[in-house]
């Protein structure tokens, strides 16, 4: 059998730049989820919304007796709202095991280790559950403005509501950038993907739990800031100019939003590490 030299030979591909191994990361984790047939069903099932509100439009647009149908602001903030629910299943079946699911097999080490910073995994990471979040919630309320303009068949409406571009924008990327980034923060604290699916769903529901028995015992809404999901109604309400059913602050809810992501990032920052040191 002949033995054929493997002494050095000069690299013949081509050296890709720094900084972009997050989409590497990024893409593999998309890939991944998108050949789960489960997940795919999931991402259906969550545009369902989607073409009830167009059948809404549509009805409005064609129809003098479906006047009452007519698109607003509180349609759109109404199908953000609902889209609550997709959001919510889309962030524990994604993101529970981004990070835990590493730790458990030991990768981190092995991630680091290659030309790859720890702030490009994270980045990577989160890319991969902000981008399915806003494939439910920033795409189809973008379509369904669109779906509005082409139906009624003139621009009035959006010339007349030039602000829903920019809210639907905001309060999608503001309301997947907190979930994304306290999900991560969540998997990175454990090495099993279920028991941080159950400790997400438990903080989302226990918080709404206990803002509404101290709704209950002080008739103070101002107390809204312990629940993320009111802090985001809040938020939201605010952003589409609609009324704010809570007496919460909108500075207040925008300081809990911030105060979250950067506590998050805090606990990403010491928890993602190539070598874990016992103390």
């Amino acid at each position: 059998m002949p033995i054929h030299d493997q002494g050095y030979r000069r690299y013949g591909g081509t050296r890709a730049p720094s900084g972009r191994a997050w989409s590497v990361i990024a893409r593999a984790g998309i890939r991944t989820m998108l050949a789960k047939r489960a997940f795919v069903a999931l991402l259906l099932f969550a545009w369902l919304p989607f073409l009830v509100r167009a059948v809404q439009i549509y009805a409005a647009t064609n129809l003098p007796q479906a006047q009452f149908l007519a698109a607003d602001a509180r349609l759109f903030r109404d199908f953000l709202e609902q889209q609550g629910v997709f959001l919510f299943f889309i962030t524990v079946y994604v993101g529970s095991g981004l990070i835990a699911n590493d730790r458990r097999a030991n990768a981190l080490q092995i991630y680091l280790s290659k030309p790859m910073t720890r702030f490009e995994y994270i980045v990577g990471k989160f890319a991969v559950l902000a981008i399915l979040l806003l494939f439910v919630t920033w795409v189809p309320a973008m379509l369904l403005l669109l779906v509005q303009i082409a139906f009624s068949g003139s621009f009035s409406f959006f010339v007349d509501n030039l602000f829903l571009f920019p809210a639907i924008t905001l309060f999608s990327f503001v309301e997947v950038a907190a979930v994304s980034l306290m999900m991560l923060a969540l998997s990175s604290l454990s090495r099993s993907s279920r028991y941080v699916g159950i400790l997400y769903a438990v903080l989302m529901f226990f918080s709404g739990a206990i803002y509404r028995m101290l709704y209950a015992v002080t008739g103070d809404s101002r107390l809204a800031f312990v629940s993320l999901p009111s802090t985001l109604e809040q938020l939201g309400d605010a952003i589409f100019r609609l009324p704010l059913t809570m007496d919460l602050p909108v500075s207040g809810a925008l300081l809990v939003i911030v105060l979250l992501m950067v506590g998050s990032s805090y606990v990403l920052r010491q928890r993602v590490r190539g070598v874990e040191v016992v103390t």
